[in-house]
């Protein structure tokens, strides 16, 4: 079983874990471009230097050097059972790009999956997220509290962190720029007969299902 896919959804709407899920259970690559692109600076690789150069400049990296990395990196012995588009593409020149490129080798997209959350249940999500400072075990205030107050399950530590960003008034401009940036690729993907759209506001393991059912594992 090979898969291409693109994975989209809002922050907090569970993604990440449901990426993770498919890579483990399928060897599915998740791809994530803002991955990518560091550890080809940190590694130093041609297009690294590349972009170190434009991002020390103040400037955004283009479409091109974007595509020419994931060309290099869909190339790689790992990716030959398949893999998951996180973060890319964001917009319908970049999706034209990527579609171009799969043309070029022989391949297409299978499926375009938005996980779909409303806002304000992942408001509600990431506003209430704290971990333990010690072993980074994660909690939340209505979802997942420890089972003794104040006292991490795992490590038995007593501190814990939130991150900075996750306030309402932060969470509400990543939600806005998300909606902003997705509104154009449904359409065009819907077009396509690509697009399938799950609903993420559920269990993660009935979201999983899903999954698995829309891509026929």
């Amino acid at each position: 079983m090979t898969k291409r896919l693109i994975l989209m959804g809002p922050p907090g709407g569970g993604k990440g874990t449901q990426a993770k899920r498919l890579q483990e259970r399928y060897g599915i690559v998740q791809l994530s471009t803002g991955d990518m692109l560091r550890a080809a600076v940190a590694a130093g690789t041609p297009f690294g230097k590349q972009a170190k150069a434009v991002m020390d400049a103040g400037k955004l990296v283009s479409d091109e050097l974007i595509v020419a990395m994931i060309a290099e990196r869909i190339a790689q012995a790992d990716c030959v059972r398949g893999y998951i588009f996180d973060g890319f593409p964001r917009t319908i020149p970049q999706a034209e790009a990527l579609e171009k490129l799969l043309k070029e080798k022989g391949l297409k997209l299978d499926k375009v999956i938005e996980i779909a959350v409303p806002d304000e249940r992942l408001i509600e999500r990431i506003t209430g997220r704290f971990t333990c400072k010690n072993c980074g075990e994660g909690y939340h205030d209505k979802f997942k509290q420890p089972r003794v107050a104040g006292v991490c399950d795992v490590c038995g530590h007593s501190e814990f962190v939130r991150r900075a960003d996750d306030t309402v008034e932060t969470v509400k401009a990543r939600l806005k720029a998300y909606h902003d940036q997705t509104a154009p690729l449904l359409p065009y993907y819907r077009a396509k007969g690509l697009l399938k759209v799950i609903d993420g506001d559920r269990p993660m393991d009935a979201v999983t299902a899903d999954l698995e059912r829309v891509l026929g594992v």
